[in-house]
């Protein structure tokens, strides 16, 4: 994409916003140039079976991309991936490779209509780790558990009343 080059080339030469007063718009008011950026959060897991099982069957992501020791799954929207990575793979560098130990992570997902998406995964047969309940700041949620013990929140966010 041409504009974050023109941005940042910007940024580097301040003749250009002279020349090119128009484009010059483009940048933000500090004159800093905005990095674009995508997350894509990763779990070192001996369970990519079941990781990709639960992902595509459970929650109807999408296979980006495949092999022996990792897998990049997408949204149906594709706006957001998530991977899975065995552990101690000899590819890897060593801080990608202990296996991750069950705590301290969650993901959530928001969906245009939490109490649609409950009752689907609860005619499913998935196990609801928290029931669709709201919450007094707004949100509309409940939570399940994917094969590697992540919580994962899924919500419909709303203004409090």
């Amino acid at each position: 994409m041409a504009i974050p080059q023109v941005r940042y080339w910007a940024e580097e030469c301040p003749f250009f916003t002279i020349v090119f007063p128009a484009l010059a718009v483009l940048l933000p008011p500090n004159n800093k140039y905005i990095i674009r950026m995508k997350l894509n959060a990763g779990i070192i897991t001996e369970k990519l079976a079941e990781s990709k099982a639960f992902y595509t069957q459970v929650l109807q992501f999408g296979v980006t991309f495949e092999n022996d020791f990792y897998l990049l799954l997408h949204t149906p929207n594709q706006e957001a991936e998530i991977s899975f990575l065995l552990p101690n793979h000899p590819s890897q560098q060593p801080l990608f490779q202990k296996p991750f130990t069950q705590q301290g992570v969650y993901l959530t997902i928001e969906v245009e209509n939490v109490d649609d998406y409950y009752y689907k995964l609860k005619e499913q047969g998935v196990p609801i780790a928290i029931d669709l309940r709201e919450e007094t700041w707004g949100d509309r949620h409940f939570a399940i558990i994917d094969p590697n013990g992540i919580g994962i929140d899924i919500v419909t966010y709303s203004a409090p009343e």
